[in-house]
């Protein structure tokens, strides 16, 4: 019997799923880690959490499965997007990870695009500089920590630096160098043009390969430390985005899906190359080889109700570990007794700044309208609807663009709330379907190793061939109606706050 390995590495937790060539998952584990701030807007973690983490979950999901690990016959890496992971010269990491959702790159974003230009920029990168983005990370420590920099060696993102532990290899894949500013999104290669005007060395970055093919195997330390077999092929994988739309089969023209993890994400594949010239949404080499994918980032999605969750809701989790459930179970009841408009309380989810539409890296949080009357249920439904509004937001950019689809596949910790997928197709005017596998990313990338280790011929057909459907949420007219009032005044609120959050900011 074959088994294919996908291994998720996520800014909560990596998770960790043995498969069937069908799908069917034998075993999952998943491990936790923290998030530092060590400034407001700043996020960091540790590589070392991410490694530790994988080597206990595949250790775990190994022993729980009782396979041999010579039956797996491939892995396939998903991970957080837009790290930046700074090695030296014995591949030790210098410093901490600067995650996607860290902020603090502003300036380095408009000397990025003073640089190179906007217009060219987005021509080459198909993107404007994000404050999420990893050059303007790399420009940030070069600047502020040079001493850091110069002892850089090697850049990888999250996954990748995984993939360094498992194979010793300095590898990435399109999806995920997509996102980093520095790669020629039309050509699928490192811009050199980019690079020059940027002065970052390309010895820095690692070999870019396509999501199935095969970067590197398993070395015999690994082997060890994991439990899996020494020579095991381990493919390109994907970036989070790109792996779940693979585990979801969103991987031709007319087809999308909305995730709500620790981001948002509305995310439609193409087969053409599609850039938005006012840079609102995010156009990224797709796990496909040769097309691509538009997505709209919604920073804090699932972050937002994870934040009200540990700041507000000790008796939720407390009362959720009596009854072995999660708290997030309690807090959708709250929130369902509700009404629509959470009684005249909205949600505006800037946390960690916000891509689309705004573009802002000193946007936050705001809740409007908060009264006396309020309670924390109504808080709870509040976050739930601003995020689900943000997402709306980024699907009407992605129909200005052009794409077109009847329907939305939900997917992420979000997309399992029924609560949620109500507010989605009420709210998008359109159905919501989930699938029958809820593994998503890790999915995606065990595909991608049944690829390239030669049990799938190619990433479309395996993806019709497994990714199934399960329920399917309609929206309410009723509701519907509703929503939009409370939608488009919304949208009005942002604007209002533009230059209150660049003062906020400088104070």
């Amino acid at each position: 019997m074959s088994y294919l390995l996908g291994v998720d590495i996520g800014t909560s937790g990596t998770k960790t799923v043995l498969f069937t060539p069908d799908g069917t998952v034998v075993a999952s584990c998943t491990e936790e880690y923290p998030l530092y701030q060590p400034q407001n807007g700043y996020a960091e973690q540790n590589p070392e959490d991410w490694w530790q983490a994988v080597v206990k979950t595949i250790q775990t999901v190994i022993c729980r499965s009782g396979v041999s690990n010579g039956d797996i016959k491939g892995i396939g890496l998903s991970g957080q997007m837009h790290g930046l992971v700074m090695l030296d010269k014995k591949g030790e990491v210098i410093r901490p990870a600067i995650l996607w959702c860290d902020s603090r790159t502003g300036k380095e974003c408009e000397e990025i695009t003073g640089l190179i230009g906007a217009q060219r920029l987005i021509e080459l990168t198909a993107n404007p500089a994000l404050a999420g983005f990893t050059a303007g990370k790399i420009l940030w420590v070069r600047k502020h920590e040079p001493e850091n920099y110069d002892k850089c060696a090697h850049i990888l993102l999250p996954k990748d630096y995984i993939r360094f532990r498992l194979t010793g290899e300095f590898a990435t894949e399109v999806s995920d160098a997509s996102g980093m500013q520095l790669l020629d999104v039309p050509h699928r290669c490192w811009s050199e043009e980019v690079l020059q005007k940027l002065e970052i060395s390309p010895d820095l970055l690692g070999k870019v390969y396509e999501s199935p093919e095969v970067t590197g195997t398993v070395t015999k330390q690994a082997a060890e430390l994991t439990g899996l077999k020494e020579g095991t092929i381990v493919v390109g994988g994907a970036g989070d985005n790109a792996a779940a739309a693979v585990g979801t089969g969103v991987v031709e023209d007319g087809k999308a899906f909305t995730t709500i993890g620790t981001s948002g994400v509305v995310y439609t594949h193409t087969s053409s190359l599609s850039i938005d010239p006012k840079g609102r949404v995010h156009t990224f080499c797709c796990a496909v080889p040769g097309q691509w994918h538009v997505m709209g980032v919604t920073q804090a999605a699932g972050l937002s109700l994870k934040w009200f969750r540990d700041q507000f809701c000790t008796s939720e989790k407390e009362t959720a570990q009596l009854m072995g459930v999660d708290p997030y179970y309690l807090m959708d009841q709250e929130a369902k007794r509700v009404p629509i408009g959470s009684n005249k309380l909205l949600y505006l989810p800037y946390l960690m700044g916000e891509r689309t539409p705004h573009l802002n890296p000193n946007a936050r949080g705001v809740f409007f309208g908060l009264s006396a009357i309020h309670t924390k249920a109504d808080c709870i439904r509040a976050v739930m609807e601003g995020v689900t509004f943000s997402q709306r937001d980024c699907m009407e950019v992605i129909k200005e663009m052009g794409a077109k689809f009847d329907e939305m596949l939900a997917c992420g910790g979000g997309g399992s709330s029924p609560l949620w997928r109500e507010m989605l197709a009420d709210v998008y005017g359109i159905p919501v379907k989930t699938l029958a596998s809820k593994e998503g990313p890790a999915l995606g990338v065990a595909i991608l190793a049944g690829v390239g280790a030669g049990i799938y011929p190619d990433v479309v057909s395996a993806c019709r061939e497994i990714v199934k459907s399960d329920q399917i949420t309609e929206p309410t007219e009723e509701h519907r109606k509703a929503y939009e009032k409370y939608y488009q005044l919304y949208r009005e609120i942002y604007p209002q706050l533009v230059k209150q959050y660049d003062q906020l900011n400088e104070l």
